[in-house]
């Protein structure tokens, strides 16, 4: 009886010393210091004859309990000897020394033979932004822009009835400019025998000022006596 008190005795002392690697660990030495307690309190107790056959059991039950304890016991101190080792074997090829990169001496020359990343990058930009500006010019070059015009009906009034209407409107229509074409005419009495030309003509207005038309009209002083704007018609 005193040497298995003693066995269980010993037995929570060894477990206690590795109880921090596992919840089980500590489990079973909870078990076996039950145990133990259990076979203290049977050795305070007077075995006699009369003993009862129950308590008997009970005794062969915690002996073959502890047996299995036992058992478990080496075993789960097996396998924690085996990942302590693994353990170690990994911490020490986690601590060796890294491999520094070769330091790389940097030269006196700062010339840089091919350009920076940046520099090439600015080129690139610069390149896409000019496509682009000459797309969007001759985008624009292609729009049909929209000319102010105006549609005039003048009035030349001659000297007199003997002022030849034919030569005097060859003379005016001889007047050109970008923007100014000349259209349909006729003659049309006033009094007295007289006539008058009227001529109509369309221009562009950023081009061609009606003032600048009527006082080239007025310089055919042989022929026209006044000018007058008969209708004016934006197109």
């Amino acid at each position: 009886m005193m040497s298995r008190k003693k066995r269980f005795y010993e037995g929570p002392q060894k477990v206690t010393e590795r109880s921090h690697y596992s919840p089980l660990v500590s489990e079973i030495a909870k078990a076996r210091e039950h145990i133990q307690n259990s076979l203290e309190k049977i050795d305070g107790v007077t075995l006699d004859d009369g003993l009862n056959s129950q308590l008997a059991n009970r005794l062969t039950e915690l002996e073959s309990e502890n047996k299995e304890l036992t058992q478990i016991l080496n075993s789960v101190l097996n396998r924690l000897s085996t990942i302590e080792a693994q353990l170690t074997l990994t911490n020490g090829e986690s601590k060796k020394p890294e491999a520094k990169p070769a330091v790389v001496e940097k030269e006196d020359d700062d010339v840089d033979l091919f350009g920076s990343d940046s520099e090439e990058e600015g080129e690139e930009a610069a390149r896409i932004r000019e496509e682009r500006l000459a797309a969007y010019a001759a985008k624009k070059a292609k729009k049909v822009q929209i000319i102010a015009k105006s549609n005039i009906i003048l009035d030349v009034k001659p000297w007199d009835d003997e002022t030849d209407l034919k030569v005097m409107e060859t003379e005016i229509r001889k007047i050109t400019q970008d923007g100014l074409l000349w259209g349909a005419s006729k003659f049309v009495p006033v009094a007295f025998g007289i006539q008058k030309l009227s001529i109509s003509c369309v221009v562009e207005d950023d081009k061609v000022s009606i003032d600048w038309l009527t006082e080239e009209i007025e310089k055919l002083e042989d022929f026209v006596q006044s000018v007058d704007i008969a209708a004016f018609n934006k197109i």
